[in-house]
């Protein structure tokens, strides 16, 4: 078999951070992701076949049906789930996704999260040797995700590695003194 990477996309994660810590509002149209890019651009990390899974909690019994359309006219296999109220749905499939691909036997992995919930797995997919990836703000990144640095775990900017959005988003970054120009500071 090829070489294949699993783009898991934690949906509600990835909104809420963008959103809440972010923009501190609903992100406009021009604010979201640009999922096409972030599939591109996953395909680049690696050099290799991407196959995207982006997970949607559908508890409520509704679906976004224009967002699903969307997903899967880009080649993203869309993956609602729904469960009880006590229950991360969202969570619990990726965590079986990435057990199931460990499992397997074969695939890295990029997942697109801030949550260190998923710490046991991305550690087990590390032990078995496969390359896995963060694609998040790194500046909200659990710190749990950030210790698995020294395990092999890379860590994708979502803006600035995957270029995923079509404006600047307002984030306040660690600048290295190298990179530090006065004059941005001015305007």
């Amino acid at each position: 078999m090829d070489a294949l990477t699993y783009l898991v996309i934690d949906g509600e994660n990835i909104d809420a951070t963008l959103g809440v810590s972010v923009l501190d509002h609903k992100p406009l149209p021009e604010e979201r992701p640009r999922w096409d890019r972030v599939l591109e651009s996953s395909r680049h990390v690696w050099d290799q076949e991407t196959k995207g899974l982006f997970f949607l909690n559908a508890s409520s019994g509704y679906m976004p049906m224009g967002f699903v359309q969307a997903l899967m006219a880009m080649h993203y296999r869309p993956i609602p789930l729904a469960g009880p109220s006590h229950v991360k749905v969202v969570d619990e499939g990726i965590k079986r996704m990435l057990e199931a691909i460990c499992e397997q036997g074969n695939g890295d992995v990029i997942l697109a999260s801030h949550d260190g919930d998923f710490v046991p797995e991305i550690q087990q997919l590390l032990n078995d040797g496969r390359r896995v990836a963060i694609m998040a703000f790194p500046e909200f990144l659990s710190s749990q995700l950030h210790e698995l640095v020294n395990d092999g775990l890379e860590i994708l900017d979502m803006e600035h590695d995957i270029h995923a959005f079509q404006v600047p988003l307002p984030r306040l970054q660690i600048i290295e003194l190298d990179d530090f120009d006065p004059t941005d500071f001015l305007r």
